[in-house]
């Protein structure tokens, strides 16, 4: 349902449910009931809480102001008890017995710090991938020692804010709102974070993932790392992220790839070198080209394409090295890819052949389960065998042998799996190690899991974390 007025309405937020008579907490949405993040429209009062029923989100303020003017009056009554309430929620959380949450593993329990993320409306994309790159260890150590970035004024420092789309651009900065959403889990002081500060500025600044619709995970992750990336080597209000990185990143030269300028830390751990090798068939003419790539997008063999689960009987299972294999193997462009021969001095039928030049640190593999046919998009729920510890990729390298045994293994830290049967559809959950221990990630809920459940998964996104040098070794 839509609301003639839609333009004239506020969001109210989860945290301005401490008001009297008629309280937000109590508003529900017209249409499914839900009380999460409703609208409220200045006019006829309907509410609307914008999920997949109710796909509608406010896209300006009125041409008096009535937006502002009730985001203004809310935030001067939240912060009035925000202020009484502030001390209260400090002892609170100084009691360490409020500060564990316990999770029940096979009757027993047990402490935990993980936090869950909740969703805002179809953010199961977002969560997942959040998840994740909370569980790299390297990259979101550098977000959370970074030096927090002040971006309100004096007048309203401190406090609360409500924000509309109405708002301008230069207040808003996925970086920084992102290093808080990173502090804010495996801290143990709540069980769900709500990440709305971070998606608003997604709104802001990438207008592909405006409204409640189901996104894709992996277009999600690229857009965010390659913003991030921009973000950082242009720095905010004077502060200049890259100077950061070059002063207290132990991340050395040599391990950096650029990408679009400078490096930065999302180029530092997640940058890699491939060669492609284009050969014309009817002159032998080579040509050989560096690209930079930040993760891989791995196609599934066909002939695995009906596989759907480890235990069918009919052929083998599809591993992760035939993924790998098919991505690096040489292949015969179809006519439609012919090559210009700078040689011939026109188009020939070719081969193609890619080479990892240089591994990352953290190394991203997207299988590509979404192919489009005709006027749909199919999802190939193929099951694909990984590994947990010893990704072996020297074979796939341009100089193998100018890598140590060590230096190409790699350990899975996180799986990003799509449930459901298409990209616009189903959900989207995240499994990561933790300290040894193995999480399912799902929205505000986490779980403790075991080994044996993660590599039975359905992956989506694999994130694979460079080996340091150390004795023995389990290889794929």
């Amino acid at each position: 349902m839509e609301c003639p007025h839609l333009s004239s309405s506020v969001c109210i937020t989860p945290d301005s449910a401490k008001f009297p008579n008629g309280s937000p907490s109590s508003w529900c949405c017209s249409v499914c009931r839900s009380n999460k993040s409703p609208w409220v429209c200045l006019t006829c009062s309907s509410v609307h809480c914008g999920s997949y029923r109710c796909d509608d989100f406010v896209v300006n303020d009125t041409k008096l102001g009535l937006v502002q003017k009730v985001r203004e009056h809310l935030q001067n009554l939240e912060n009035s008890a925000f202020t009484a309430d502030r001390h209260r929620k400090r002892k609170l959380l100084e009691n360490s017995s409020l500060n564990t949450k316990l999770l029940k593993v096979n009757g027993s329990t047990t402490g935990i710090c993980a936090t869950g993320l909740r969703n805002l409306g179809n953010t199961c994309f977002m969560n997942a991938i959040l998840q994740s790159l909370s569980n790299i260890e390297q990259f979101c150590c550098y977000f959370k020692e970074l030096p927090a970035v002040e971006l309100r004024n004096g007048k309203t420092a401190g406090r609360r804010t409500y924000h509309t789309r109405s708002q301008g651009d230069n207040n808003v900065s996925l970086v920084e709102e992102f290093r808080k959403t990173l502090c804010a889990l495996w801290q143990g002081s709540q069980t769900a974070f709500s990440p709305e500060s971070l998606f608003y500025v997604v709104w802001k600044i990438m207008p592909n993932f405006r409204g409640y619709q189901q996104q894709d995970a992996h277009e999600f992750m690229r857009y965010l790392l390659d913003h991030l990336h921009l973000e950082l080597q242009g720095g905010v209000n004077g502060v200049s992220r890259s100077a950061i990185l070059q002063e207290n990143s132990t991340l050395s030269a040599s391990n950096k790839c650029s990408i679009n300028g400078a490096s930065t830390v999302v180029t530092a751990i997640f940058g890699g070198i491939l060669q492609n090798e284009v050969n014309c068939l009817i002159c032998g003419t080579e040509s050989r080209k560096f690209d930079p790539f930040l993760d891989l997008s791995l196609d599934i063999p066909s002939q695995f394409r009906n596989k759907r689960s480890k235990n069918q009987e009919n052929g083998p299972v599809c591993s992760l090295r035939d993924c790998l294999r098919s991505f690096t193997d040489l292949e015969e462009l179809d006519e439609t890819e012919l090559y210009m021969c700078h040689k011939c001095k026109k188009k020939q039928k070719s081969t193609k052949k890619f080479w990892i030049q240089k591994l990352p640190k953290v190394l991203c593999l997207h299988l590509k389960r979404f192919h489009w046919t005709a006027y749909l998009r199919n999802k190939v729920d193929t099951y694909v065998e990984f590994p947990l510890r010893g990704l072996d990729m020297k074979c796939y390298l341009l100089e193998p042998e100018n890598s140590g045994p060590e230096s190409c293994l790699y350990d899975l830290a996180a799986v990003v799996v799509h449930h459901g049967s298409g990209v616009g559809s189903g959900h989207y959950t995240a499994y990561a190690t933790h300290e040894g221990r193995w999480f399912h990630f799902n929205d505000s809920t986490v779980t403790l899991t075991d080994e044996d459940t993660v590599v039975k998964a359905k992956a989506y996104i694999l994130f694979y974390v460079e080996r340091q040098a150390r004795a023995g070794s389990d290889k794929l």
